[in-house]
């Protein structure tokens, strides 16, 4: 295969796994423990501990593994909190900010004006993604949520409707995934 038709392979295969939203995936328990979180997320969420975790597959290729990092089990914006997201997969930021803003769209949140807010800072905040990487969110209740990337910060959103909003993407009981939903939150 050329290196001319590897590239549009390697589109088509982004372009798969940003949509494992939208369409039915499957999950399976983590058999290990999830990987300490990074210190300046633990100092943003003392209380927090793992809660519950999976592994994202869509087509049979693994996407990511997630976690839920909380005091209790629940999903309250009202509580800080991490979803820790360990990547399997090269995806482009701008394709993770762009399902991300359908989700939240599908989900019923937010206005029009506010998902164009949205998408613009996420598309701002949220880097290329390799295979190994971490992609880390934070909600701070009552300010909005903060990122980081292997550890290290990349920004926040200072809007509490978004944190509701981006972390409802996966923690919502309307989520698209409630499987993966209920594996995040060990009911499962």
């Amino acid at each position: 295969m050329s290196a001319t038709t590897r590239s549009p392979v390697r589109k088509l295969i982004a372009l798969i796994a940003s949509a494992t939203f939208a369409c039915g995936a499957a999950f399976a328990m983590g058999r290990s423990a999830p990987p300490p979180l990074p210190e300046p997320v633990t100092a943003l969420a003392p209380e927090a501990r793992p809660q519950g975790g999976g592994e994202l597959k869509y087509f049979g290729l693994s996407i990511y593994d997630g976690f839920y990092w909380s005091a209790a089990r629940n999903f309250s914006v009202a509580q800080p909190f991490a979803l820790d997201l360990h990547y399997h997969r090269t995806l482009k930021g701008t394709g993770i900010a762009e399902r991300s803003i359908d989700e939240i769209r599908r989900l019923g949140i937010g206005s029009s004006d506010e998902h164009t807010r949205w998408l613009g800072a996420m598309q701002r905040l949220f880097p290329d993604v390799r295979k190994g990487d971490r992609l880390t969110g934070v909600n701070l209740p009552g300010r909005g949520a903060k990122f980081f990337h292997n550890g290290a910060a990349i920004g926040e959103i200072e809007e509490p409707g978004f944190a509701r909003a981006f972390f409802g993407i996966w923690l919502d009981p309307k989520t698209s995934q409630p499987d993966f939903r209920k594996l995040l939150l060990g009911e499962r």
